[in-house]
């Protein structure tokens, strides 16, 4: 059996996407993961399916009803044969396979797979910053270079005229099986992750305020510049303080399923009724100021693990983050500085010697013993001094 020394000394995995490490340890939330009220009523699914062509689809983008994820910068790192290979399918009339759209209440679509096919397909018909010339032909030599407009007039034809099977998702179906219905359908190379698919089934406003939240001065400099992460890290360490600096930590303990829970922020955030303006400007005014005080005690090694044997720099934990951002938020800056030697030794301490603390924050981490268990430590050490 491994002893405490050794799982206190384990090292930390850091998350790599595309072969790049991304600053980030991988973070096991353990069971609640797509523990979404189960099992569904059927009644509850509603998808109705039908054909468009891809110029009426096109027209959509263009005139916002159909969205693209703004910020998903994600969606359009395929490389240009894989992008090339697409039109060519389109001009030899292979079919592609359907797309899925989600309806929102008024009637904007947002689409649940198929984004990158389709950022492809609008960047090469109809231009703009993101349009390319075709490269890596298997079939079609003749087309090798070409953009949209050098395509002969019936090729542009096909193009436009190419019908694709869309499935549409009701807007009556509940956000927690619409976001399990995005895990079960997304056949991206890739999968999405929990994060990107609440991304893409929100609405600008909470896209705005995380945005916001992420591009500021003390985030970047409290995370070592997340800002835009790759796999969407910095949005959804945004939005789990969010959660349980306005809803409680209790609200978590009564209903322990992360996605859940973050998927109720995330209407929160777009519900301008509930949350007014007012209301959302002392959120960011408390982020950027806990961000502020987090940096003021642990520097460079802020939201990472930081044992007293440790002189290297982990990846952010995001477990750390929600529970570190969310227990200084109530403290002036002036008595952190006083009892930063206090905070920061009851703090290493603990991530020396404290196996259920280092469990709280590495396995299992939405379970909501562990949850509570690592914000009420956060709190105690804070408290260190006082």
């Amino acid at each position: 059996m491994e002893s405490d020394e050794a799982r206190a000394s384990a090292p930390v995995v850091e998350d790599v996407f595309d072969g790049i490490a991304t600053g980030v340890e991988v973070e096991d939330i353990g069971e609640s993961e797509g523990a979404i009220e189960r099992p569904w009523n059927p009644e509850q699914i509603r998808v109705s399916t039908g054909s468009f062509s891809l110029r009426n689809i096109l027209d959509q983008i263009d005139e916002g009803s159909l969205e693209l994820a703004p910020d998903f910068q994600r969606g359009r790192v395929w490389k240009l044969d894989q992008k090339s290979l697409l039109v060519e399918s389109l001009l030899l009339q292979i079919p592609l396979p359907a797309f899925y759209f989600a309806e929102d209440a008024e009637g904007a679509f947002h689409v649940v797979d198929g984004l990158q096919r389709l950022s492809t397909l609008h960047s090469f018909v109809r231009g703009g910053k993101h349009s390319f010339a075709l490269r890596g032909l298997e079939y079609l030599k003749d087309a090798e270079g070409a953009l949209f407009s050098d395509l002969a007039v019936q090729w542009q034809r096909r193009i436009n005229n190419t019908q694709l099977i869309v499935n549409v998702i009701d807007p009556t179906t509940p956000p927690g099986v619409m976001y399990d219905i995005f895990k079960r359908i997304n056949t991206g190379g890739t999968p999405l992750n929990a994060q990107e698919i609440r991304h893409c089934m929100s609405k600008d406003r909470s896209r705005g305020i995380l945005k916001r939240m992420t591009h500021t001065r003390e985030f970047s400099k409290a995370t070592n510049a997340l800002t835009d992460h790759i796999r969407m890290n910095d949005r959804e360490m945004a939005l789990r303080f969010t959660a349980f600096w306005l809803l409680g930590i209790d609200e978590y303990i009564e209903n322990p399923v992360m996605e859940s829970f973050l998927i109720r922020t995330t209407q929160l955030l777009d519900n301008p009724s509930v949350l007014p303006d007012v209301s959302v400007d002392a959120l960011e005014k408390t982020f950027r100021a806990a961000m502020r005080k987090v940096y003021l005690l642990f520097g460079e090694h802020s939201f990472r693990k930081w044992p007293n044997y440790s002189t290297s720099r982990s990846p952010i934990n995001r477990a750390l983050f929600e529970t570190w951002s969310v227990a200084v938020a109530d403290y002036a800056l002036g008595d952190l500085e006083h009892r930063k030697e206090q905070i920061v030794q009851a703090a290493r301490d603990r991530m020396t010697r404290d196996i259920t603390y280092l469990d709280s924050i590495t396995s299992s981490t939405a379970d909501r013993r562990r949850v509570s268990y690592r914000f009420n430590a956060a709190a105690e050490d804070v408290a260190a001094g006082l």
